[in-house]
């Protein structure tokens, strides 16, 4: 569960309509503080469609999924990756933004 970051960026795959997006989730910390860590989000086909509708920036969301990395070498050959989570099942949640 957590925060979106930014409104959903759409692309086509073939014909398949895609939508990536950070999440913000925190949780507390021993200390009292607050911990938060941004994820990449990934949404296919309808759910896609949904959330280029109806998902922005601060808009309060659970999802499920898997997490993928992808690895690529950059134009300077140098070796990067990223990790996201392919969104299997998601809730848009009451609050801020929905």
């Amino acid at each position: 569960m957590g925060i979106a970051g930014r409104d959903p960026r759409m692309k086509m795959v073939g014909t398949t309509p895609v939508a990536e997006f950070s999440l913000a989730t925190s949780e507390r910390t021993p200390s009292g503080g607050e911990k938060t860590e941004w994820h990449n989000i990934v949404m296919w086909g309808p759910s896609a469609e949904f959330a280029e509708k109806y998902i922005r920036k601060g808009s309060r969301l659970l999802v499920e999924g898997k997490i993928r990395t992808r690895r690529w070498e950059d134009a300077t050959a140098i070796s990067r990756n990223i990790t996201e989570i392919y969104v299997d099942s998601f809730e848009l949640l009451p609050g801020r933004n929905a």
